[in-house]
């Protein structure tokens, strides 16, 4: 199977706005920055669609996807620390998420990564903080002030922690396999 397949490319898009995202985040460029989360979001729905219609899913595929989404909503994240949006522990927090999620998954061998339902949710919930900041200035209408979406990326270090844990105990509980 080809690895330069469409699905695997718009994955890879998001980790090359990485940085874009942050620059402009740090600007104050809040209509750019908007755009470029609703590419995301919508390069995030497509790859995987596109992948299962056309057959081609694989564990590269998923790795890309996740490494991408955590890439950028890192670096958004750092960049809305910069600014004191939210605590300066949730990006760093996501990266090591992602990289013991990549790490217990095998993924670098080609095993399928394997998801838990609180790091899904927490995946979803990383791009909501990020977007509060980004979106509000936007649209002109502040549902939350800096101080409630600094408290939610609080919130956010928690439940990524508690995931961490779990996903290291049941990697601590997974039978051990034998060589023969």
């Amino acid at each position: 199977m080809n690895k330069f397949n469409l699905p695997n490319l718009l994955s890879v898009s998001r980790a090359f706005l990485a940085p874009v995202a942050a620059y402009l985040i740090v600007t104050g460029n809040w209509q750019a920055t908007a755009w470029i989360l609703v590419i995301a979001i919508v390069t995030d729905l497509a790859d995987g669609q596109l992948a299962r219609r056309w057959q081609q899913t694989s564990p590269l595929g998923g790795f890309l996807d996740h490494g991408s989404d955590a890439l950028l909503v890192a670096s958004m994240l750092a960049a809305e620390a910069y600014l004191g949006y939210v605590t300066p522990l949730l990006p760093i927090l996501v990266v090591c998420a992602f990289s013991q999620y990549s790490w217990d998954s095998k993924a670098l061998q080609g095993q399928p990564l394997r998801a838990s339902k609180l790091g899904r949710y927490n995946g979803i919930l990383y791009f909501v903080v990020a977007g509060f900041p980004i979106l509000q200035p936007v649209v002109q209408l502040e549902l939350l002030n800096r101080s409630q979406v600094n408290w939610f990326s609080w919130i956010m270090v928690v439940s990524t922690a508690i995931s961490m844990v779990d996903r290291g105990v049941a990697l601590y509980r997974l039978p051990k396999q034998t060589e023969p």
